[in-house]
């Protein structure tokens, strides 16, 4: 299904020359003169290799027709990472290299939307955001309450987060998985 650049967005699946891509980024850049463009990066399916390529806003490209579908998270092994279809309990294991970085956010339980094309898994989407406990963080230091600096901080997944200074270990703050920021204090 053909689709315009700058409706492209994270996680989409797109047929580039009868391969597929995942989208990893796109950005719509309008420069003060000249056209708009849509930069997107891409990951290559079937061997893994990253593409970068730009595209006039209005400039059309083929999405791949693939199905989304709740997948829960079991549990990470040798083999990969086991997920098991919401409906029919049917189990599926993805490797590493679908995952991604996305692999510090998934826990046991956790609800995930593979995109699915012709039967095999192509695609992963996280939820945006995820709770996590701070392990570790560097004190605040006095006086430093007036400005709206953050501290570095690190996270029950290993992942370093930037905090604010009144956060401390033992807390448990909702992030997004997208970059790992900070959006709020859990509320739990």
């Amino acid at each position: 299904m053909k689709v315009i650049a700058s409706s492209v967005r994270k996680g989409n699946v797109l047929d580039i020359d009868g391969k597929l891509c995942v989208v990893l980024t796109a950005e719509s850049f309008h420069p003060g003169k000249g056209t708009p463009t849509t930069q997107i990066d891409m990951r290559r399916i079937s061997d893994g290799v990253k593409i970068s390529q730009r595209y006039k806003t209005v400039e059309q490209v083929e999405r791949a027709v693939v199905e989304d579908r709740e997948h829960t998270f079991l549990y990470n092994d040798a083999e990969g990472f086991h997920f098991m279809n919401s409906e029919n309990y049917d189990q599926i294991t993805l490797q590493d290299e679908l995952v991604g970085d996305g692999a510090a956010y998934l826990q046991p339980e956790m609800k995930v939307m593979l995109s699915i094309h012709e039967g095999n898994a192509v695609a992963i989407q996280l939820p945006q955001k995820v709770v996590l406990e701070v392990v570790d963080t560097e004190p605040v230091t006095k006086g430093q309450t007036a400005s709206s600096s953050y501290k570095p901080a690190t996270l029950s997944n290993g992942v370093r987060s930037n905090v604010p200074p009144f956060i401390g270990p033992g807390t448990r703050i909702v992030v997004m998985t997208e970059d790992g920021s900070y959006v709020e204090r859990a509320k739990d």
